[in-house]
């Protein structure tokens, strides 16, 4: 699968805990940051955080793409962007460009030298050796990169669409759609935007950024007991409790990828999934006032140990079936609505891979915060869409509203050095010239 993280260990304690940096404060306990240096000079206010961490990576190469099923480090982004490439050789370039720079960047290394008479060939900011950082590049297209270029058109996924706006949504234009998204995730911010930065640079004639959103996750100290716990979204509870199991192999073929023998799918889409990605904005102001029961109950779980109702921890599946009238569990809560657990509904899991943001204060002085919301399937239409329109009207939206997003198509993985990202797209393109 290609997605276990292979660790060299630096000096540093993995279980240090670092406050502090040039600029603000910076919670590190999950990536192993230290104020500890193994020089004897002492430690200075503006020295750079240290991670045991950085030289992490992610296999690049594997039949599905990596970041997805991926644990999910401290920091992700989606960036989405208008292609500018028509051609069937432009789209290749391109393919072939994308490739090369997420590989390296997946994979670190040193940064060559120019001529000090040119740009230089990296932005520097993560300096001449770029470390890996346990970096993701999760490469999708959108249904309008397939619109665009008649040659591809009869090729575009079968459950593959512009996003549509459900009752609640308040979407902006400027942040919704795109040609291509890019979903860039790491132990640091820094290493995101650094790769973000890199790729355009590296294809400004072929495409465009059309918008972004970065995100972050709270990192936890591990559990003296070695148990693993959901992180927190903005509204304080548990995101992600009843995802299915992502290290289960068997489990996320049948609710992840899109199979070589789905005889609705064209072939080329065999090892790819489709990408529903929401900018959900909290009214936390709103959230913070509200009683604590109403929260739960809106929700359907506990807010500080993440069980449901009828349970006792967050692991704990809640028992619908002996609770029909909604007694002990609303039946319009959150998790009721988004999951049954009646029959049938199982067709309708997707993995959620959500990151908090957090974009400042707005013009009438509240903060702008919610959930960059990331989740894959290998059926859009039974997945997402159908969860949603679950959802839709339900007691949470007095206290979220979504605001941009799309839908995408990731594309199938690398298989070795000589692949390309696109490759089975692009050959199933001229075997139809």
């Amino acid at each position: 699968m290609g997605h276990v993280v292979k660790n060299e260990r630096m000096h540093t304690s993995r279980r240090g805990l670092l406050w502090g940096a040039a600029g603000g404060a910076v919670a590190a306990a999950g990536l192993g940051l230290c104020p500890h240096r193994a020089s004897a000079r002492e430690a200075q206010v503006a020295d750079a955080p240290e991670s045991d961490k950085a030289r992490s990576s992610v296999p690049f190469s594997g039949k599905h793409q990596a970041g997805i099923v991926t644990p999910r480090p401290a920091a992700g982004m989606i960036a989405a962007f208008d292609v500018l490439a028509k051609s069937p050789e432009e789209v290749e370039r391109l393919f072939r460009v994308l490739t090369e720079r997420c590989r390296f960047l997946a994979e670190g290394g040193t940064v060559p030298e120019l001529d000090p008479k040119l740009p230089p060939a990296d932005s520097g900011i993560l300096g001449p050796v770029i470390a890996p950082d346990s970096l993701t590049v999760t490469v999708s297209l959108g249904a309008s990169f397939f619109h665009d270029r008649e040659w591809l058109a009869p090729l575009k996924p079968a459950r593959l669409q512009r996003m549509t706006k459900f009752r609640n949504d308040a979407l902006n234009a400027d942040l919704c759609h795109g040609d291509l998204s890019l979903q860039i995730c790491a132990n640091t911010p820094d290493a995101t935007i650094h790769a973000l930065r890199d790729v355009i640079k590296s294809l400004p004639d072929l495409m465009v950024i059309r918008w972004k959103q970065e995100g972050t996750v709270p990192i936890l100290p591990p559990r003296p007991d070695g148990a693993s716990e959901s992180a927190r979204n903005l509204l304080g509870f548990r995101d992600g409790s009843a995802n299915p199991n992502s290290g289960d192999a068997t489990e996320m073929e049948r609710v992840v990828w899109v199979g070589a023998d789905d005889g609705t799918e064209p072939r080329w889409t065999a090892d790819g999934t489709y990408q529903a990605v929401r900018i959900i904005r909290n009214f936390v102001e709103r959230w913070d006032r509200t009683p604590l029961a109403e929260q739960e109950r809106i929700v359907g779980r506990r807010k500080a140990s993440g069980a449901p109702f009828d349970g006792k921890t967050e692991s704990d599946v809640p028992d619908f079936g002996r609770d029909p009238d909604g007694a002990t569990t609303a039946m319009d809560s959150h998790i009721r609505l988004a999951n049954p657990r009646n029959h049938g509904s199982e067709a309708n899991l997707i993995l959620r891979r959500p990151f908090n943001y957090s974009n400042g204060v707005t013009k009438n002085g509240q903060l702008d915060q919610g959930l960059l919301f990331i989740a894959y399937q290998a059926d859009l239409e039974a997945g997402f869409i159908t969860v949603q329109k679950r959802l839709d009207g339900e007691p949470l939206e007095e206290y979220i509203k979504p605001v941009g997003g799309g839908y995408f198509f990731t594309l199938p993985g690398v298989r070795d050095a000589q692949d390309f990202l696109g490759r089975s797209l692009l050959e199933a393109a001229a075997a139809r010239s």
